[in-house]
């Protein structure tokens, strides 16, 4: 065995019982159903990856109840543009059904042309029974995508080369249970698997049709139903078209537990992933090793050298970073409150990022929890208010600024009106394209009022304790006359450092960025958090580490401007995120329209935003604990 199979081994150990944690959420109790009791079908939205653009299920011509109910959504499952209703499926534990009728639906024109067109964006339906979404499953590969599609279109050699759109009306539901007579009375919901079927159905037409009593001779008790290429349902015409489907309940030895398993499986070429994470891990790792030890020796050999200068003369011929210890922590000159601003709401994205990374290892949440990650991450957000005013505040203290009051309040809004702005404009365009995700005026007012009346405040709690605390101390006085900073080189310049220094924390997080990516816009799911926590860990090392070379390679060439470049330096990554969602939507995606192509490239500049303030904090404060040590030991007279 090699040592990279037997580091992916370990790692593997070591972190599938944290992923499988994150699988489920404590404390919610699973249901029992006792012989014919009656198991509710939720129906939720049609999604599509071609367009970003959800519909609720009934937005669709199908079998809907007069009355169907809603039920109560958190906050996530709103902004994800769930809509989760009743539907006139009957199902009874452990009661199988046959063909059985639920509506017959005579189609419009302008019906049919919906259909086909919501078949031509491969929408797939969202079910759910008993928090579990419905599934089909790939025999082949054995794993199972989320969902099923409204129908399909014909191969183009099928009916003389004529493209032709066919419409699922006939779906087998297939749900497995378990008992265990010994733990629990009734069985429990162990899988809920969909097969849909194209059928043109046929009856009796001498007789009248009553959803009941009407036998389809197309497929009944006695003819299950198949698919038969003569005899499809198309959507190319004006027709009626009788919707019907079949219940088949299987018992399964997989419990309660473990329901959730299929769907993470994903697909098999997702095994690839941990060997890149660990290669990645080991490149990284060994990339840290390697700048830790030259920071080190170059350090203690300059450090031992300036203190032993006895002279005046030796002092002078002496070139590096000791002569502008008189200006090193000289406020900047440009915008030193933005950069306060800034490094304070950092802070607070890194540590929403850092305790909802807990909860999710913890399992609080789950896919099981619908929403329950959005949810999460707005909440600590909002919560977090308090390390970003205390933060801003201490900074801008330190840079001598006295507009307190300007300063606390660009912090409580400058990201979230950016944010704002971008999720308004947003909104306006799902509002006119009728999407579910389109978010209601209601929930519009709770995230203003989260805003206003919870962040705001912790942000004005922060920043007044970080007023009243001392400055920051720093070891050197700072001169009253700025020295001169010589000319620079062309590799010094702070443009190419800036872009040079965001190359390593990208490449850090690239290959876990594409399976994000990939549960973003491709609705997959993302579980696998363990990984995630450590690929953190090495983020937060790689902008420190990263950040302290380029500023003492800066601070060496007797260049003091170190407060925004330390800040860009490892922020820049997010420039390098931004391009790679360029590349993403280009070859992986195939996202159509204006308004779709608006909606990804919006939300990716929301999270490159986002990732910019989280990378330039770390960064930006690393550096300065360097600059304060490395100034701290040495004698300056």
């Amino acid at each position: 065995m090699t040592k990279t199979a037997l580091v992916f081994a370990a790692l593997h150990g070591l972190l599938s019982p944290a992923a499988e944690a994150a699988f489920y959420l404590p404390g919610v109790a699973p249901v029992s159903y006792s012989t014919r009791k009656n198991v509710p079908l939720f129906v939720n939205k049609v999604t599509s990856t071609k367009t970003q653009l959800p519909y609720s299920y009934y937005d669709l011509p199908f079998c809907r109840p007069k009355h169907a109910k809603q039920t109560s959504e958190n906050l996530g499952e709103v902004l994800e543009g769930d809509t989760i209703k009743s539907s006139l499926y009957e199902l009874e534990m452990k009661v199988p059904d046959g063909c059985k009728i639920l509506c017959k639906k005579n189609h419009n024109k302008a019906d049919m042309r919906l259909f086909r067109s919501i078949i031509d964006d491969e929408y797939r339906i969202d079910w759910i029974v008993d928090g579990l979404p419905g599934a089909m499953r790939n025999e082949e590969y054995d794993y199972v995508t989320r969902g099923f599609p409204v129908g399909f279109v014909a191969p183009p050699a099928f009916e003389g080369g004529r493209k032709m759109h066919f419409l699922y009306n006939h779906v087998r539901i297939v749900l497995k249970y378990h008992e265990d007579a010994a733990a629990f009375n009734g069985a429990r919901i162990v899988g809920f698997q969909i097969i849909p079927f194209s059928i043109n159905h046929v009856w009796d037409r001498l007789e009248d049709f009553d959803e009941y009593t009407t036998t389809l001779s197309t497929c009944n008790e006695m003819n299950p139903a198949q698919n038969d290429p003569g005899n499809f349902q198309s959507v190319e015409e004006s027709d009626e078209v009788v919707y019907s489907y079949d219940v088949k309940w299987v018992p399964s030895d997989i419990t309660w537990a473990h329901r959730w398993d299929v769907y993470l499986k994903g697909n098999p070429d997702d095994e690839i992933h941990y060997f890149s994470i660990v290669n990645s891990l080991m490149i990284v790792l060994f990339l840290t090793g390697v700048v830790a030890m030259i920071m080190l020796r170059t350090l203690r050999k300059d450090i031992t050298t300036y203190n032993e200068m006895q002279t005046l003369e030796e002092a002078q011929e002496e070139s590096g970073w000791k002569l502008v210890h008189g200006d090193v922590f000289r406020a900047p000159q440009t915008s030193p409150m933005l950069l306060s601003v800034l490094a304070g709401t950092g802070v607070q994205i890194f540590m929403m990022a850092l305790v909802a990374m807990g909860f999710a290892i913890l399992g609080f949440l789950s896919p099981a929890n619908r929403g329950g990650l959005l949810t999460a991450i707005l909440l600590l957000f909002v919560f977090m208010g308090s390390f970003a005013g205390y933060y801003a505040a201490r900074l801008y203290k330190l840079f001598g600024g006295k507009e307190w009051k300007r300063n606390t309040l660009l912090t409580a809004t400058l990201f979230p009106s950016v944010v704002f702005v971008v999720f308004i404009s947003l909104d306006f365009l799902l509002f006119y394209e009728g999407a579910s995700t389109a978010v209601p005026f209601s929930t519009l007012c709770a995230l203003i009022l989260l805003w206003f009346g919870i962040s705001l405040p912790l942000v004005l709690v922060g920043s007044y304790f970080g007023f009243k605390k001392d400055v920051f101390e720093v070891p050197v006085r700072t001169n009253q006359i700025a020295r001169h900073v010589p000319e620079q080189m062309w590799y010094t310049h702070p443009l190419f450092a800036i872009a040079l220094g965001g190359i390593l924390p990208f490449g850090a997080v690239c290959i876990e960025l594409f399976f994000i990516m990939s549960a973003l816009w491709l609705h997959q799911i993302y579980y696998v958090f363990g990984f995630l926590m450590i690929v953190l860990f090495i983020l937060i090392a790689t902008c420190a580490e990263i950040t302290i070379v380029m500023c003492y390679f800066q601070l060496c060439n007797e260049d003091y401007h170190w407060w925004w470049r330390s800040f860009l330096s490892s922020g820049s990554a997010a420039v390098y995120l931004f391009l790679y969602s360029v590349w993403y939507f280009i070859s992986k995606l195939e996202i159509t329209g204006a308004v779709s192509t608006a909606i990804y490239f919006g939300y990716m500049f929301v999270i490159a935003l986002a990732f910019f303030l989280l990378t330039g904090c770390i960064g930006f404060w690393a550096c300065f604990w360097f600059v304060r040590k490395i100034y701290g030991a040495i004698k300056v007279d």
